[in-house]
């Protein structure tokens, strides 16, 4: 892979990217669990998804390595079963974004869930729409929104994390060397200020726009949402 300025962007891109779109399901099922049901363990469940905000990130880092390192259980089995390999590698550094930036997309999405008026989902059903079709035309919309602010939060947290990546995947130059971990490798460089400064502007302009895409988006669906 590519180590210049651009192709480091480029990998932040992709692994923030990479990270929202695999969690999202994931953070939607659980999401819809804590919206809509009760159930034993609700408190223990919502912990854990609230834990890789209150743990230390290299701890986070550490747990994934012994889990999905090619030594851990499930890393070994994936190896060995398909060839596929999270430690060291870009996918690697995804999987530890995706698990950091987890909270962030669960809860904006619980909010919406939680805030929608249940008594649009039975009428439709009352009308004859099946279940589906109530959360197609119903659900979905509604709760679009938060799942929009979930993704960019998760985003902009994947694009900026840190500590569970270089400890899982460590700061490999052009295959896991995101924006922040070459912040941190430049810093250690008696010449390395004039691109840690490029780099630095381009984690803001991403982020920016990243909230100025989510706040523009959100407008449009409150306006084509409302009555």
């Amino acid at each position: 892979m590519d180590n210049t300025i651009a192709g480091i962007i480029f990998l932040s891109v992709r692994v923030a990217l990479t990270a929202v779109i695999f969690a999202l399901p994931f953070a939607f099922g659980v999401a819809w669990l804590l919206a809509r049901y009760t159930f034993p363990g609700k408190g223990l469940l919502q912990a854990l998804v609230t834990l890789p905000l209150v743990l230390p990130p290299v701890v986070t880092g550490y747990i994934l390595l012994l889990w999905f390192g090619t030594n851990g259980p499930v890393g070994s089995f994936l190896l060995h079963t398909f060839g596929f390999e999270f430690a060291f590698r870009w996918t690697g550094a995804a999987l530890a974004a995706a698990v950091m930036a987890f909270p962030l997309l669960v809860r904006p999405i619980r909010l919406s869930l939680e805030t929608i008026d249940r008594g649009l989902e039975e009428a439709a059903e009352t009308l004859g729409a099946s279940r589906l079709m109530v959360f197609a035309t119903v659900t979905f919309p509604l709760a679009l929104p938060g799942i929009l602010a979930g993704a960019i939060l998760a985003f902009a947290k994947a694009l900026g994390e840190f500590g569970a990546t270089i400890t899982f995947v460590s700061n490999i130059p052009g295959e896991t060397q995101t924006l922040s971990l070459a912040v941190y490798s430049l810093l250690q460089s008696p010449d390395g200020d004039r691109m840690v400064m490029v780099l630095i502007a381009a984690a803001i302009t991403l982020a920016v726009a990243a909230v100025l895409c989510s706040e523009w988006l959100s407008g449009r669906l409150r306006r084509r949402i409302s009555p």
